[in-house]
Formats: structure tokens, C-alpha cells, sequence
């Protein structure tokens, strides 16, 4: 593992120690010894989804930041304080699964904790998401072409940008999660030279139009249900405003709140839309490790670990 290490931080003597299994070939041997697991693995999507079920019909749980399962109809793919309520599908999934514990839940992809959050009271958007390096899995010394660059492009990220979402807003109907139909979304990914965090500029029309300190009260005001049940990973504020012209920035604000908080700024109005923002999180705390940690302490507390 040592040269795969992608933390600042130096391995922990204790991680040194660690003894790292086959996720194949040791499945049951793993399922037995843990309560559940989480899974992030670089796979093909169909050998990924085979191995997840797998997991999940060893009555071992799966918390998974795989892209695999994210469109599997009654697989809930949850951010814990927007539609927890999704949780209820894992009883569904188990009796298509045939498990009484197993069961497979998913978290979205990583740049939608930069917008989906602000966006979840007002809707209809137009994000443009700026993508730090670590969302690649990369730093600056294994991604070079990365220092002093900016890549248009980021393969399979705008698609997943304008369809997750729709998913997190759906309802569940005929035993499964029907997409919602509207906010109608477009977007634009770009990777930027940072480490770590992914800032989206986003443009709103609403059907009822808002006024700015509104929309401000109603970010500050929000609480969902990580928040009521004081979740060891939530963040006290879940999102955060700054009334100064030059913030949220990667700097200073990444790491607000255990990396878990979402920062957002310069709310105003627009010539073509009614309003715009920027907005940002932290993509491999808020949006990946940590948002996963999240979860599993949701569906402890729900009983869905027992």
C-alpha cells in the first residue's frame, strides 16, 4: 500500500500494521469478521456490482462509494440530510436480495456535496462544478499534467452531475426510487490544480421568485435529520454562508466543520437566470470518506445496522 498512500499526512504506525485481504477471494472470511463493510474499489461497474451483492447475500452490509448501484432502482443513494427517508428501501432490497441483514446503500457522486445541498430548498439549476485533483483519485506528483493546468473534461461526470440529483429528489413508488422530474439540470465539469475540495458555480430560475435574504435564511436555518440525531460525523451547521465578496474558498473553508460542512457565497442576482451562487465542499471528506461514515452512522441509528 505504501506507494499507492495518497493522505498528507504521514501512514499511521497503526495502518502500517494492518494486513490488507483480498476483497475476492476473502469475502467470507471478511463478512464474518465485520458488522459491515465500506467498499471503494477502481473496478469494472458489472464486476463491482457483482461483488457488492455478493457482500450483501453474506448478511454483511455494503456502504458503498461506487458509482455501481447508484441507478440499481431500490438501492438507496443517500445524502444523509437531504432524503434519509430513502433508507426504507433497504427492506425492499433484502427481499429481493433473499437477506435479513444484507443489504447494499450508496452514496453520490462526490461533486454533487458541492451544490445538491444549496440547492436542495431552491431547485432548478445550472451547476458548474470545479473539480479538485483528489476527486481522480491523484495528487500532484502522480498527475503532473495537472500543475499550472485546467482540463475541460471529466469523463462520465456531467451525466452523473444532471441525473444523481434527480434520484436524491425522487419517490419511492412500486418499490422503488422513481427519479423526480423536474429540477431540469445541465452542467459543466472542469478539473482545477487543487488538492482537495470542488467548488460549483450555479445559476437558478425559480417558478416563484425569492428574495436574497430568504434564500439566506433558509440555508442557514436547515437541519436534517444528522443534525436531530447528533451524529458523531455531522456537521452542527450544515451549510454555511459568507456574506464576504471573495469566499467560500478552498483554503480556508474545506475543512470547516471536520470537512463536513458545505460553504456557499455570493448569492445574487442574474441577467439570465434569477439568481447565482458559488458553492463548495470538501470531495474526499464531505463528498467521499467522510460522507460515507455519515451514512452508516444514519443507518446505525435507524436500526438498519442492527
Amino acid at each position: 500500500v505504501g506507494s499507492r498512500w495518497a493522505m498528507s499526512a504521514p501512514m499511521p504506525e497503526s495502518v502500517k500494521k494492518m494486513v490488507v485481504m483480498d476483497a475476492n477471494a476473502d469475502m467470507e472470511k471478511i463478512a464474518g469478521m465485520v458488522d459491515f463493510v465500506f467498499c471503494a474499489i477502481n473496478m469494472d461497474k458489472a464486476q463491482t456490482r457483482v461483488l457488492e451483492e455478493a457482500y450483501a447475500k453474506l448478511e454483511c452490509p455494503v456502504i458503498s462509494n461506487n458509482s455501481a448501484h447508484r441507478a440499481t432502482p431500490d438501492v438507496p443513494m443517500i445524502i444523509p440530510e437531504i432524503n434519509d427517508a430513502h433508507a426504507v428501501l433497504i427492506d425492499i432490497q433484502r427481499r429481493r436480495l433473499g437477506t435479513k441483514r444484507g443489504f447494499i446503500a450508496v452514496k453520490s457522486n462526490c461533486s454533487l456535496q458541492s451544490y445538491v445541498p444549496a440547492l436542495h430548498p431552491l431547485r432548478l439549476p445550472l451547476p458548474l462544478p470545479y473539480q479538485a485533483i483528489s476527486g481522480a483519485g491523484k495528487t500532484f506528483a502522480t498527475w503532473p499534467e495537472m500543475d499550472d493546468n485546467v482540463i475541460p473534461f471529466i469523463s462520465g461526470e456531467e451525466e452523473k452531475s444532471e441525473q444523481e440529483p434527480l434520484k436524491i429528489w425522487g419517490h419511492i413508488e412500486d418499490e422503488k426510487i422513481v427519479n423526480a422530474a423536474s429540477p431540469s439540470i445541465t452542467s459543466q465539469c472542469i478539473r482545477v490544480p487543487v488538492t482537495d475540495g470542488h467548488t460549483a458555480a450555479v445559476f437558478v430560475s425559480f417558478e416563484k421568485k425569492a428574495e436574497m435574504e430568504e434564500i439566506i435564511e433558509k440555508w442557514e436555518s436547515y437541519r436534517g435529520r444528522p443534525q436531530e440525531l447528533n451524529l458523531p460525523s455531522a456537521p452542527k451547521q450544515f451549510i454555511h454562508y459568507f456574506r464576504e465578496n471573495d469566499r467560500p474558498q478552498i483554503k480556508s473553508e474545506r475543512n470547516l466543520e471536520g470537512g463536513m460542512a458545505v460553504s456557499v457565497g455570493r448569492l445574487r442576482p442574474d441577467t439570465q437566470y434569477d439568481v447565482k451562487f458559488v458553492s463548495m465542499s470538501h470531495n474526499t471528506l464531505r463528498g467521499a470518506a467522510g460522507g460515507a461514515v455519515l451514512m452508516a452512522e444514519l443507518l446505525c441509528a435507524e436500526g438498519y445496522l442492527d
